[in-house]
This record gives C-alpha cells, structure tokens and sequence, in this order.
C-alpha cells in the first residue's frame, strides 16, 4: 500500500499549466454563502427552496470535491490569496501579498465588493478599498444583525481608577493605576466604501447585497471585464429572515430550520436577480459564476451537513466540504456534469487568474484548476492540509483518497442533525465530551461519510502522511493573536467599528 501511495504522488505531480489569453477578459462573478451546508442546497436536499442555484449549478459544473475551511476567515483569505491560512497567520493580509482584485486591475477590471468582508479592518490599509476594490458596500466584520447591522466583538478598554490605601501612616494617600479587562460590545457596522451607511438600517441586508450588486451591474462599462466579489452573510446567524421567505419553508418543522430555509430561499431569489440583470445588460455572453461556501454548516443554527460527519469548526468532511459549481454558458467546453475531483479554495485565485488571462504566480499553494472544470480533466490537485493548530494540537491532511487526523478533530463529532431536524446549542456543546482517537485514517472516497477508522490497518499510509503532515507544520505562520486593543473602543468611533487602531 506504501508503494501506490508513493505511485500516486508522482503520477500526480507530472502536470504542466498552459496560459491562454482570452480575446476579451470574461466578467468575474464570485458569490460566496456563509455557514451554508452541504445537505443546505437542492442538488443534495430536494426539500430545500434553491430553484436559481440548482438550475445553474445542473447547467454549468457542479464541483463535488471542493473543500474550505473549516471556519469564515481562513477560507476567505485563501479565496483571495491562493494561499493555505497556515502561511498567512491571518488577523489580516499582509500587504505584502497580492490578493485577487489587485492582480485583476492589472488587466483592466473593475473591481467591487458586496457583503462580508471579515479579513481585518485594524487599519484602512486592511479594508476592501484598500485591498484592490473599486468600491465597497457591506460588513467590515463578520456577524451582524440582519436589519440593525449590528456586531458584537471584544476589546480592551483601559481606564483610570483610585486605589485607597486604607492602613498605615499613608491611609490617607490614595494611587492612580491603569486597569484594563477584555469586554464585549456592540457597535454597529455597515459601511458604503469609507464612509458609515446610516441608509440601510432596518433593511434586510440580504436584499440590499443584492440591490448594490445590481446597480453595479447596470451602470458598469460594458468595454470593460467586471469581477464582483460578493459575499453574502446569509445563511449565517442570526436567524433572521422576511417572513414572504419563512413561508417558502412551511414543510419544514423545526423553527430554526424553517428560518435558515427561508434565508436560503432569499439567497437563492438574490441569485436569481444578479442572473437576470446580467443577462439584461448583455453580459451573459462572456460571463463565469462562481458559487460557494466558505464553510460547513452550523448544525446549532439550522444547518444542515448529512450525511458527512461533523460541522462547522470541526475538521470532519462536514465542516469542510461544501457545495460548489461554475456557471457559464460559454466559457465552459464541457457543461451539465458533476466533477468528483479533488478542489481547495486555494485553487480559486490561479483558477481565475489564467480565465482573466493573466500570468501564473510562482510559490502559491493553489493550483490552476480551469482544465478540470471546463474540460472535465482530472483534477490537478492531490494534496492539502484541512488545518494545522499547535494551540489545539491537531491536524489533518488530506492526500490522494487518504485522510489523516491528528488530535481532536472538533467539537462536534457525529453526524448530525437527525431526520432533516437540527441541532440545538445544548447538544452541540455536549460534544465537548465526546473525543476521538490521537490518530485517524480514512479512506473518502470509499468511505465519505468517516465511519471507519483505518489508521491502525494501513500503517504504510498513516506513517507517510504523519511525515507529510510534519512538513507542511515546518512552513506553518505562527497564528496572529494579540490582545484586543483599546483604540478598537466603538465609542471612539461614533458607536461604530472603525480602522484606526493599528
């Protein structure tokens, strides 16, 4: 078994990148959903309301194998970067590093955000006007309220108290120390570009994500290529929806799952008017869409993963592996069909590079994935590590059809939610009890949904990708995480989470 294993990693490793430019710079469609699982879409669950998805997810491909991570951040930073959140210790991006909307100007695009944002805002140089975009209209954090766009986050204020020395000849002296505690607080955060967006509040921020993205859409310059990158909040909580979308859902008995329904529904109808405009606007005929989430689906909060094991946060294939496709109705030679090739959200920016007809970058950990979703090949990826986190000491690596586990895996460790219901927050930090072995090994392909342990029959695999594994932690960033900061005190901002404290 050791020999194939080997086999297979130099098979894979014989592939080449051709660079072609197209005639014209097709527009850029990214859409992102948050939180939104992999039983949370029609083409898995026929019960939930994603008519516009499903229909273009059937008539352009449907990516099988596209794996994020495990939470928001880190898949968004390797949407933008191409590189695995291990190399970039996060907080932000460094400045240091191209992101997407910055290499895409370079060939003529404009370039706009919509929705979440959620990779830092410590300073102006951090946001999405300062990252590349033209423009932006959304969330500089990451979990506001629907209609108050509000967050919550934590800081450390500082401020001035009077210790009393209350014995002794100098009872009657008193010292002024500085004292200093994490607190949380909510502040509201909607932003249009730089400025605070007052006009939204008590608007449903799925309906206007999708009115921005459309009036982008009608006043763009048609002689110009568009990349939207829109990133909708939806499904993740609050569970907040219109309730014209609940009503989508009366099939659904659960109240959580009832809501989480509905907000898909809407995320869905969002699509379906982004689609329709672009086709008004002529821009249908040089057009690629792309779909997905940025993570699995929170089981406490109406998601939904089954039959994969695990949830949101975790490092089971149901906290990273979601629903994906590719739309297009010219770009793609090979159209209608499912693709059960391997694809990491690394992949998206060299993907998308090469379809803006812009060079290859040396040194990414993303692959150029173009002839895998246009023509059908295989797929040019065969290795990736779910995530490395000394602080929790765990691991996994995924290799070929291989999957290591190192520690615990998560807090959420079984396949739930049960008959279509989902989880409640008791039953999810009950898991918190639940551990698995030091070492796991499974076989996806043949076993997907991760109920057989092979880590102790295959130890040629185990022992080949334990080594692997060490590899990739030699290359790992250690993690950016300081101490919340006073200046980061809303109330020094008007109530708002501002930039300006670092």
């Amino acid at each position: 078994m050791a020999s194939a294993f080997t086999l297979q990693f130099i098979c894979v490793c014989v592939l080449f990148t051709v660079v072609v430019t197209w005639a014209k710079p097709p527009h850029i469609i990214f859409i992102v959903a948050d939180d939104l699982g992999w039983n949370d879409v029609g083409w898995h669950n026929p019960s939930m309301v994603t008519p516009t998805l499903s229909r273009l997810a059937r008539q352009g491909v449907i990516l099988d194998s596209a794996y994020v991570q495990p939470i928001c951040t880190p898949s968004r930073a390797s949407f933008l970067t191409g590189y695995f959140p291990i190399r970039l210790g996060l907080q932000f991006i460094p400045t240091n590093i191209t992101v997407l909307p910055e290499a895409l100007k370079t060939r003529g695009y404009q370039t706009h955000m919509v929705g979440k944002w959620h990779l830092g805002f410590c300073n102006w140089k951090y946001t999405p006007t300062g990252r590349g975009f033209d423009s932006f209209f959304g969330y500089l954090y990451g979990s506001s309220d629907y209609y108050l766009h509000s967050a919550s986050a934590d800081f450390r204020p500082e401020f001035k108290a009077t210790t009393w020395l209350t014995s002794g000849p100098l009872s009657l002296l008193s010292s002024s120390v500085r004292v200093s505690s994490v607190l949380n607080k909510k502040a509201y955060d909607f932003r249009f570009n730089q400025s605070v967006y007052t006009e939204g509040l008590g608007k449903y921020a799925t309906e206007l994500f999708t009115e921005r993205a459309v009036t982008i859409i009608e006043r763009h310059d048609k002689r110009r290529p568009l990349f939207l990158y829109l990133a909708f909040k939806s499904p993740h909580g609050p569970l907040q929806v219109p309730q014209r979308y609940e009503n989508l859902c009366r099939h659904v008995r659960s109240k959580s799952r009832k809501l989480y329904c509905g907000m898909v529904a809407c995320l869905d109808e969002a699509v379906g008017n982004i689609t329709r405009t672009l086709k008004q606007a002529g821009m249908m005929k040089n057009l690629l869409l792309i779909f997905t989430t940025d993570n699995g689906g929170a089981v406490y909060a109406g998601g939904n993963n089954l039959p994969l094991r695990g949830a949101k946060t975790t490092l089971w294939e149901g906290g990273t592996r979601g629903p994906a496709f590719v739309y297009s109705p010219t770009l793609l030679d090979k159209r209608g069909y499912t693709h059960t090739g391997l694809f990491h959200a690394v992949d998206w920016f060299p993907t998308i590079l090469h379809v803006a007809g812009l060079p290859p970058v040396r040194g990414l950990d993303g692959v150029n994935q173009w002839n895998m979703i246009s023509k059908g090949h295989f797929s040019g990826r065969f290795e990736f590590p779910y995530n490395i986190d000394d602080e929790e000491s765990n691991g996994a690596l995924r290799f070929g059809d291989w999957k290591l586990i190192v520690g615990r895996a998560g807090i959420f460790n079984r396949w739930y939610p049960v008959k279509g219901e989902h989880a409640n927050r008791t039953d999810y930090d009950r898991d918190h009890s639940t551990h698995n072995s030091t070492y796991m090994l499974f076989n996806v392909k043949d076993d997907p949904e991760e109920r057989n342990d092979r880590y102790q029959w295959e130890p040629g695999v185990a022992s080949a990708m334990l080594g692997r594994l060490e590899e990739w932690r030699k290359v790992m960033v250690p993690p950016q995480n300081p101490t919340p900061h006073p200046r980061a005190d809303p109330d020094l901002y008007g109530g708002t989470w501002s930039p300006g404290w670092c």
